[in-house]
């Protein structure tokens, strides 16, 4: 696919320097060609219509060791309709609940305290401390998904989040939140900003992100796509985080999103020394050679021979005849079948829970989204599973296609067929 005249115009040229400490980028971290944006999916009537594609190219700055993507589309592209809603996944769902009651306990959070979420999507994840009586707000740059989450009662601003959004919320948090948005501001700079000035002087930030090591260990390339404008280390995140004068005193390592950090920050000079865990896991980064320009070179090679595995695998599935269906009309998947070149030819459809994809086409690949109910009705031999991520709750949901026997398929780190 080419780059026609309407994506360059939704283009921010980012490709010269890094979004961080402004160093020349050169070095190719993953080339993944071109691709549409992977939540811009398609209603029947534009399918008839040449669909915007732009560069996906990610870079390794070697001065910070910052991944990034050197041409973006525009956040206001990205996010301002968005079809991404939290509460539609029960593993993320429960993960925030259990989030909220582990930051009462450890931090005293209660009803004189003040919680914020930048990204906060529905509501998924501030619904659990309002139940608590703890005034919340959230900032979410989404209208649509914003109106979700008021009309649970949870307080939402539209905006994006900056330093100057910042200011103008006049609010302090005793517990800062911002999960899966990090990845998501081309204005790095700007947004960690805005984060130490919403945050109150003894207040908690907390910070989810997928975490780069991972992604390399895993070959997890197909959680780069245009939204995600930056990959993080703990080594690069902290030295983001402290030109702004904030502080890591914890992490913690979690297994969502295929491998995720969950830091805590608070102002420079506040609290005791940092907590084991971070020193522990600066060493074991610089342990794999994330401070070495020479492990983010090869990681190219790792992708391709991914790309090998899939596309081997769905073209001797239809050889033999078998139907293969997509599960999850991700992000991450428009990603996979777009580098991959795969389309209707290889994969039937695509199924997904929320009501605000079916009915709509993935973009580039244009399968069709349909309910995870249609699954009964054709009966394919292989579920393949492009959310990988939720893996064990799609395959307890989907249990069922085993009486026919159909199995489950994860594409990465190479296809996996699961019995």
């Amino acid at each position: 696919m080419g780059v026609g005249p309407a994506a360059l115009e939704g283009l921010v040229s980012e490709a010269g320097s890094c979004r961080f400490c402004s160093a020349p980028l050169t070095q190719t971290f993953a080339d993944l060609g071109h691709s549409p944006l992977a939540n811009s999916l398609l209603a029947e009537s534009e399918l008839e219509s040449a669909e915007p594609v732009y560069p996906l190219h990610a870079y390794v700055c070697g001065a910070c060791f910052l991944v990034q993507l050197g041409q973006v589309a525009t956040p206001e592209e990205i996010f301002e309709d968005y079809v991404y809603f939290s509460s539609f996944s029960d593993t993320w769902v429960d993960h925030a609940r259990r989030y909220a009651a582990q930051m009462v306990e450890r931090f005293g959070i209660g009803q004189e305290s003040q919680v914020v979420e930048v990204a906060s999507n529905d509501g998924y994840l501030l619904q659990w401390f309002k139940e608590l009586g703890v005034p919340v707000l959230g900032v979410e740059p989404a209208r649509n998904v914003a109106a979700a989450a008021e009309e649970r009662g949870i307080p939402t601003v539209v905006r994006f989040f900056g330093a100057e959004t910042a200011e103008e919320l006049d609010v302090r948090a005793d517990l800062l939140v911002a999960n899966n948005v990090l990845a998501h501001v081309p204005d790095l700079n700007d947004f960690v900003a805005g984060l130490k000035v919403v945050l109150a002087p003894s207040g908690v930030a907390t910070l989810e992100f997928p975490h780069l090591l991972k992604l390399i260990e895993e070959t997890e390339f197909d959680t780069i796509y245009h939204e995600h404008f930056s990959y993080f280390s703990l080594l690069t995140a902290e030295r983001v985080f402290a030109a702004h004068g904030l502080q890591f005193f914890d992490v913690e390592e979690l297994p969502t999103h295929g491998g995720s950090l969950r830091i805590y920050a608070r102002h420079a000079g506040e609290g005791s020394e940092p907590e084991p865990a971070v020193g522990k896991l600066r060493e074991e980064e610089r342990a794999a050679g994330l401070d070495r320009v020479d492990t983010y070179a090869a990681f190219g090679e790792r992708v391709e021979r991914t790309r090998r595995s899939v596309r081997e695998f769905l073209e001797r599935a239809r050889a033999q005849g078998r139907t293969v269906v997509g599960y999850g009309a991700a992000a991450k998947g428009v990603t996979l079948l777009n580098y991959c070149h795969v389309g209707p030819e290889l994969v039937e459809y695509v199924v997904d829970r929320s009501p605000h994809k079916q009915g709509l086409y993935l973009p580039g690949a244009r399968l069709p989204i349909s309910p995870p109910e249609r699954v009964n009705e054709t009966r394919p031999a292989y579920l393949f599973l492009l959310a990988w991520n939720l893996k064990d709750e799609i395959v307890e949901q989907m249990a069922h296609i085993r009486t026919w026997g159909g199995k489950f398929v994860t594409p990465v780190p190479e296809v996996a067929v699961h019995e």
